[in-house]
């Protein structure tokens, strides 16, 4: 269909542009001739324009930042944003290579940084989405979709449980729920607790942030508080959840520390809040829970910053350095010992970590192997 006509030929360019935004606003340079300038474009004419436009950003390759740290950051970033817009087949294939361990009745991957486990609000492409294939993949066309076992956060990586069967994923959700599953988390935390090794056992509440209309987040909600100077005991909240964290610092420096965590519990974002809110120790790249008020990136110390390489203004970019690092399922169905299941270390948790300053303990199952291949982590 013909566009319509006007009296000036830019003027009905400049209508399309405040309707679809500024990416279709119409360069300077001539597409057309003279005398064919002279006449309105018609749809097809400015179908063409539109797509040479959209092939020239597309070609347009962002600065390389010099610094090398920043230019690891802007990779990671990347990466993530292109999880997101695979193909499914792209992504199950991805999956197939970190498989941990595999039997006839487990598959265990390690799950990548910024992959979602379900589907919601703004999620193009999760795991779940893609068990079909990653099934296929590895039992060929006519094998069922695998079945998850529990979940981690989209931040999370590390030891992800998938099942062949239904009833087995049940079974091996009913061990998580009755706290048979022995889960160890490691995390890298803006400075360091005290004492070095405890138990934090504080009850964990959602509630909206105070002046920030639909905006949630879990937090703590104390058995106790002060009055008068006396520690008094009050009443849990309905809505309450009790939440258990031991913790163990591996390895610190003045600033910050490589912690080991052992959740009892399984709370939503329960290692996060305890850690924060708990103990005063963020983990590094939490820019949702290092501050209860602010929605703003974590902010970090002079000091780490220079240790990172990093400025304040890039730190929004620092990923959540929360990894499951090991999973001790007990004897299911045909196996009779238990199967631990222990998952390196992504690079750029790595390489935090020798910036930091910090070590992985020699006594770790896989020593400093953690610091070898997983791709485009």
């Amino acid at each position: 269909m013909a566009a319509p006509a006007c009296s000036a030929p830019g003027l009905w360019v400049r209508r399309t542009g405040r309707r679809f935004g500024s990416l279709f606003t119409l360069s300077p340079k001539p597409f057309r001739s003279a005398a064919a300038a002279s006449r309105p474009l018609d749809a097809q004419r400015l179908a063409e324009r539109l797509r040479t436009q959209k092939q020239e950003q597309k070609t347009k390759k962002e600065p390389v930042p010099t610094n090398p740290v920043q230019r690891r950051v802007q990779e990671l970033v990347r990466f993530t944003q292109q999880l997101q817009r695979v193909h499914p087949n792209v992504l199950a294939k991805a999956l197939s290579r970190g498989i941990i361990h595999q039997d006839k009745d487990l598959l265990v991957i390690n799950k990548p940084y910024g992959l979602p486990v379900h589907g919601g609000p703004g999620v193009q492409l999760c795991i779940s989405d893609v068990l079909p294939i990653l099934a296929k993949i590895l039992h060929g066309h006519k094998a069922d979709p695998l079945h998850l076992c529990h979940r981690l956060d989209k931040e999370t990586t590390g030891v992800m449980v998938l099942a062949w069967e239904k009833e087995v994923a049940h079974q091996v959700q009913e061990l998580f729920r009755t706290r048979q599953v022995a889960k160890k988390y490691w995390a890298i935390t803006v400075r360091v607790p005290v004492p070095s090794a405890g138990v934090v056992d504080i009850p964990i509440i959602e509630k909206e942030v105070q002046g920030r209309q639909h905006h949630h987040k879990m937090t703590l909600s104390p058995s106790y508080r002060m009055d008068s100077g006396k520690m008094v005991r009050v009443r849990m909240r309905r809505n309450a959840h009790v939440a258990v964290t031991q913790y163990q610092v591996l390895s610190n420096t003045l600033s910050s520390a490589l912690l080991e965590l052992q959740p009892v519990t399984g709370i939503k974002h329960q290692l996060r809040v305890h850690l924060s809110f708990g103990l005063d120790c963020p983990i590094l790249g939490d820019h949702k829970y290092s501050d209860w008020n602010r929605l703003a990136p974590q902010k970090l110390s002079v000091g780490t910053l220079k240790k990172l390489g990093l400025q304040q203004s890039k730190a929004r970019h620092i990923p959540l350095h929360l990894h499951a690092r090991q999973l001790i399922l007990p004897a299911l169905g045909s196996r009779k010992e238990e199967l631990n299941l222990v998952c390196r270390l992504p690079r750029y948790f790595v390489r935090s970590l020798n910036r930091l300053g910090l070590e992985i303990p020699s006594q770790d199952p896989n020593g400093n192997d953690d610091a070898g291949h997983l791709g485009a982590q």
